[in-house]
């Protein structure tokens, strides 16, 4: 019963992050204008591209909260070691890695304390993520073959 209120709070939470995000990418044209505007004026000397940074890697983020709730459902389904799962791991290290890049550019651009620790977590993500799916893939080929013995 634990288990289940877990699976349904990590449900309701991704959904929440995942709308939100969507919300917040959507809104980012007006409200790194204003960033721009009050609180940095470096952000709006390089709004276009300080977008483009945000937009993409707002999008990635999109990305790997869609992958979660994926994944969540085949937990709640009890058959989480799938081959789909592997690829959402790898998907989600990819994307990680692109989130990394894209603030190691900003870092050229403006940059802060806050993006040396965004670069460090991203990547350690994306190598935690890859590692991940290389461990699932070992557990569903087991699986496989556990499922074909008589």
């Amino acid at each position: 019963m634990d288990q289940n209120r877990i699976i349904t709070f990590t449900r309701y939470l991704l959904n929440i992050m995942f709308y939100s995000g969507i919300a917040v990418v959507a809104s980012l044209p007006y409200t790194l204008k204003l960033a721009g505007r009050y609180y940095s004026r470096d952000i709006g000397e390089h709004y276009i591209l300080m977008l483009a940074i945000f937009l993409l890697a707002g999008i990635c983020g999109l990305v790997i909260v869609y992958q979660l709730k994926k994944m969540i459902r085949t937990v709640a389904e009890k058959n989480c070691f799938v081959e789909e799962n592997t690829g959402s791991l790898r998907l989600m290290g990819k994307v990680a890695f692109i989130i990394a890049v894209l603030f190691l550019v900003k870092l050229f651009i403006l940059p802060t304390p806050a993006t040396f620790i965004i670069i460090l977590t991203f990547f350690i993500a994306g190598v935690f993520s890859h590692v991940l799916s290389l461990v699932f893939a070992e557990a569903v080929r087991y699986k496989e073959e556990n499922d074909l013995t008589i």
